[in-house]
């Protein structure tokens, strides 16, 4: 090891996607003054997460209880231009967004666009809207068996999604396709975020997305805490959708899940390895299952699982681990349209060892978190301010 960690060995940083506390300073330029995923989600379901509340979380969106909190928690801002998963996972290892990806949204995506992919692809489009993804298949699933054509459509987010019955194209195929459409959209004017695979099978008013998903994003504009931990000969072990976000740079070991339950079971396990370095997890069901469909009883009971499981999840941590628990944007599912939610996100942080733990003043950037990661393993970083001498 050429460099030495200062306090924790490894340091596990999980981002609950979406699990917003409240809307930023600056929600009203985004249309979302008055959005709080977690408030909201939990005042709809009258619910309670007595095991997260021990970690501050529920102090943050002033629910206060007698419950004895033993992590460091509070709350940060994003800076970024943006309130997506990209833009918050890069502000989160470092760099800040100036210019949104492209978002279509409204019309669909330019006819150019979709002319060179079915050029390029040999396959006609179909769809070519904004839509759910469970709904886009129900509505063109069978027409998509019968013709072969790929079913493209977009969301609130800055993505270009391309889903396909398995059956009719066949796995390589169609993640072929989509490394067409990726390269096609780093063009300036269709420059999204990321595009995504979408395959799905079963019949006809019975169609089942499955878990052979995969994200085409674009590589960092720059290096991320993430390279400098791998440079350092550190390692990142990514559980989730970590390494599509980040086009897989600066990952060194990578696992992809079907589902929260599946990552949560994936975090465990990750608890038994013996690394030295950063484990970052994604758990993405909160958002891409009932927040952009606006499902406050589903999003409560992916919260509520995850509560369930995070004390066995503490118990795993070794003493000279770090557990950081946090979110990338908001998505309220009570609140108008589908989009992400401008929100502050929670910073839950918990060692075993803690002395005195207490709330933390707010951060002003995600990227804050980072700057802790990369100060506890010796490595260098630009953004944010590291909180690590504040945790005692």
């Amino acid at each position: 090891m050429m460099s030495k960690y200062k306090k924790y060995k490894r340091i596990f940083l999980i981002v609950l996607d979406s699990v917003g506390v409240g809307n930023a300073h600056d929600a009203y330029k985004f249309d979302d003054e008055g959005a709080n995923t977690l408030l909201h989600t939990l005042e709809y379901n009258n619910g309670d997460l007595p095991h997260l509340a021990r970690l501050g979380f529920l102090e943050l969106i002033g629910k206060t209880s007698d419950v004895k909190i033993d992590a460091y928690y509070t709350k940060s801002s994003e800076i970024s231009l943006g309130k997506d998963t990209l833009t918050g996972h890069l502000e989160m290892m470092g760099i800040e967004t100036h210019i949104p990806f492209k978002t279509f949204t409204d019309n669909g995506f330019p006819h150019e666009l979709i002319l060179e992919l079915e050029n390029r692809t040999g396959r006609k489009v179909i769809g070519n809207v904004a839509a759910s993804g469970t709904e886009i298949i129900e509505k063109l699933g069978e027409e998509h068996m019968k013709t072969g054509s790929i079913i493209v459509y977009t969301s609130a987010d800055s993505v270009l999604q391309i889903a396909a019955h398995e059956e009719i194209i066949p796995l390589d195929e169609l993640y072929h396709i989509c490394t067409i459409a990726r390269e096609l959209t780093t063009k300036p004017e269709w420059k999204v975020g990321r595009v995504i695979a979408r395959p799905f099978i079963g019949s006809p008013g019975n169609f089942t997305r499955t878990s052979n998903r995969h994200d085409y994003a674009l590589n960092p504009p720059k290096k991320t805490i993430l390279d400098n931990l791998k440079a350092g000969q550190f390692d990142v072990l990514a559980i989730g959708k970590i390494s599509d976000i980040f086009n897989g740079c600066g990952i060194t070991e990578s696992k992809r899940t079907m589902d929260n339950t599946d990552g949560i079971n994936e975090i465990k396990k990750l608890e038994q390895k013996d690394f030295t370095g950063l484990g970052f997890i994604n758990l993405n069901d909160f958002d891409s299952k009932y927040g952009h469909r606006r499902n406050p009883v589903g999003y409560m009971e992916a919260l509520k699982e995850f509560d369930d499981n995070i004390e066995n999840i503490k118990e795993l941590l070794h003493n000279d681990d770090l557990l950081i628990i946090t979110a990338d944007h908001g998505n309220d599912p009570t609140y108008k349209g589908t989009d992400h939610t401008r929100e502050m996100v929670p910073v839950l942080i918990y060692n075993k060892e803690f002395l005195m733990p207490r709330r933390l003043s707010d951060l002003t950037t995600f990227a804050s978190i980072g700057a802790t990661i990369a100060d506890n393993f010796n490595i260098e970083y630009s953004m944010g301010e590291s909180f690590l001498e504040d945790l005692k």
